[in-house]
């Protein structure tokens, strides 16, 4: 029980540096004296920087009869910095306790087992599904070689994201809109339409966007060009000008391949997505999806002609439908905020 209570405090120590630290993954570490009392703790701020334990473990003289807590397995290798198994040997951790195995298929179980070969007690899989949700983008980043892809919505009861002839502020309430803000800062990038962007001009400050634009019918004029890095798709130009990645990408019924476009946008170093746009490109990315972010407010247009979150298909059985699962509710003023998972 006390290593899950300690596993909880490294978990929430991890999610201050959301945002900061890919393609590394989110870790943060604890560290108890020998009755258990927390004598030091740290956690990997940003990529580049000291990893969680070497945070934690340049705060105390020395580690004998320690016991170090990670919500990830120690990394055995060099990269931006030293491997922390070493260090955590140097420093004399008697043991260490690990919420889940490194997903990386080239270094998972190797930190575990330099420990264990230097005489370090190791106990495993404490809170392993938690540590697992909190890293679910570099797992699959890992496993996978994809990014990973979320959407954001935020609609009526009846499912609309707009009024029939576009007008769509605000849906939501002003602390929705906040936590929308918290949410977008954990993804490498955001992606939208050309569709949103001449129908809403958005701003979505960001460090980097994804602009799908295929016939390039945008104002290059327009709010959202004006901050972070552009990554522009469409179906002509591949060049950059003026600040704008301009990435010509394949065309198939029309539309821009969304296979192409984030299997280029990972090899742009983009690891993850949040898509905010309306329901052509929603329902076309459904495909790619690993979570979505439904915010609901508690208002109903009843309007058929209203333009509706997902609008991508025409079926004729519920069982053609896409199905998700519920991952968590949260509420925000009067609105909540459903957010599902792939099954």
């Amino acid at each position: 029980m006390q290593y899950e209570i300690y596993m909880k405090k490294c978990i929430e120590l991890a999610k201050q540096a959301e945002g900061e630290t890919s393609p590394n993954p989110l870790v943060g570490c604890v560290i108890l004296d020998s009755n258990g009392q927390e004598i030091a703790n740290g956690y990997h701020a940003r990529y580049g920087e000291n990893h969680a334990e070497r945070d934690a473990l340049l705060k105390i003289n020395k580690g004998e009869g320690n016991t170090l807590i990670v919500n990830l397995e120690p990394c055995s290798h060099f990269g931006k910095t030293p491997p922390c198994a070493d260090f955590i040997i140097e420093k004399g951790i008697k043991r260490v306790v690990i919420g889940m195995q490194d997903p990386n298929p080239i270094v998972s179980g190797q930190g575990i087992e330099k420990l264990k070969s230097a005489g370090i007690e190791v106990i495993t899989g404490i809170l392993e599904n938690e540590c697992k949700k909190l890293n679910e983008i570099f797992i699959k980043n890992m496993l996978e070689k994809k990014p990973f892809i979320a959407i954001k919505t935020a609609t009526t009861l009846d499912g609309k994201i707009a009024a029939s002839n576009g007008s769509s502020k605000w849906i939501t309430s002003e602390k929705a809109r906040d936590e929308v803000k918290r949410i977008r800062k954990r993804y490498d990038a955001i992606m939208t339409s050309s569709s949103t962007i001449i129908a809403d001009n958005p701003t979505m400050l960001h460090r980097k966007k994804i602009i799908l634009d295929r016939e390039l019918k945008t104002n290059l004029e327009s709010q959202i060009y004006k901050n972070g890095e552009i990554y522009l798709f469409n179906a002509t130009l591949d060049m950059f000008e003026g600040g704008i990645n301009f990435i010509k990408a394949p065309v198939i019924d029309n539309k821009l391949d969304l296979r192409f476009v984030f299997k280029k946008s990972y090899e742009l170093g983009i690891k993850s997505i949040l898509i905010e746009s309306g329901g052509r490109l929603n329902g076309s990315a459904l495909e790619f999806v690993d979570k979505i972010y439904h915010f609901i407010a508690p208002k109903i247009t009843g309007d058929n002609t209203a333009l509706s979150c997902f609008d991508f298909q025409k079926i004729t059985q519920i069982s053609q439908c896409i199905n998700y699962e519920f991952e968590s509710t949260k509420q925000f003023g009067p609105d909540i905020l459903l957010t599902y998972q792939r099954k």
